[in-house]
């Protein structure tokens, strides 16, 4: 693909991988399972929140290089709401250094015409946190480039109990008597609504399982598990998923044109 002049490789792997995407079949929605923190902190003898900062560099490279190859859209799951489970003093560390992600790099996510978009339950994070997120999300807001959807306090059961509760508050007061919900109404009525289902699930650390993330929304993503551990997931790795993504064969359940003919 014609390398833009954002992206110049840093190595000849990297320009090697490069050179060998095709950039007419790039996905349009990658979503990613930032995993393996931890497990990079304690490889070092380090506590788990030196793993949590040094995974910040891995979302800032994957964040800035989506929006250089014009992915429209790159959900990253952040914060769950099973990881309320963990010890305070993490949760704390994890609450400040999404504060501080999000003052620092505001300035590039503009630089890059980003949107940022929250996707979860909100309302219950810290009054200091939530007030950031907003700021950050009303200052780019009139940017028409990638959208950033950061998963934070998400949990994918939630988000459909969330929406099927919206259902039946619009059946309630809007009087819908007789109407039938299907896939596009609930759809519409996700987190996610208006925005194109991933095709690309990357899940980092070689975890076999989503992990309550996206649970309706990635019914036909093609999924991708590396054994990398997030703070290692560098431009060069972004690039092999990218690669492998494009190899598959997506049928949505049909069969391949080439087998189709065989078998007629």
């Amino acid at each position: 693909m014609k390398v833009p002049d954002s992206l110049k490789p840093a190595n000849r792997e990297e320009e090697r991988l490069l050179a060998a995407l095709d950039s007419n079949r790039l996905p349009q929605h990658i979503a990613i399972i930032m995993d393996g923190n931890g497990r990079w902190a304690q490889r070092r003898h380090l506590p788990r929140v030196a793993g949590h900062r040094a995974g910040v560099q891995s979302a800032r490279t994957v964040i800035e290089t989506c929006a250089r190859l014009d992915i429209p859209a790159l959900t990253l799951y952040a914060f769950s709401l099973e990881n309320w489970r963990r010890p305070k003093a993490e949760i704390d560390f994890l609450m400040r250094l999404l504060r501080e992600y999000l003052r620092k790099e505001l300035p590039v996510i503009h630089r890059n015409n980003i949107r940022l978009l929250i996707i979860g339950r909100p309302d219950q994070l810290p009054a200091a946190v939530r007030g950031d997120v907003e700021r950050a999300m009303a200052q780019t807001a009139e940017n028409t480039g990638m959208k950033l959807i950061v998963a934070l306090n998400y949990g994918g059961r939630a988000e459909l109990v969330d929406a099927f509760n919206r259902i039946l508050d619009g059946v309630r007061h809007n009087g819908l008597n007789g109407a039938r919900i299907d896939e596009g109404m609930i759809s519409q009525h996700l987190y996610t609504a208006g925005l194109p289902d991933p095709d690309l699930l990357i899940r980092t650390s070689g975890e076999m399982r989503v992990s309550n993330f996206l649970l309706w929304q990635i019914a036909y993503a093609e999924i991708y598990v590396t054994y990398t551990l997030w703070p290692d997931f560098t431009r060069t790795r972004l690039y092999e998923a990218l690669l492998e993504f494009q190899k598959r064969e997506r049928r949505y359940g049909g069969l391949a044109e080439t087998r189709r003919r065989v078998t007629a």
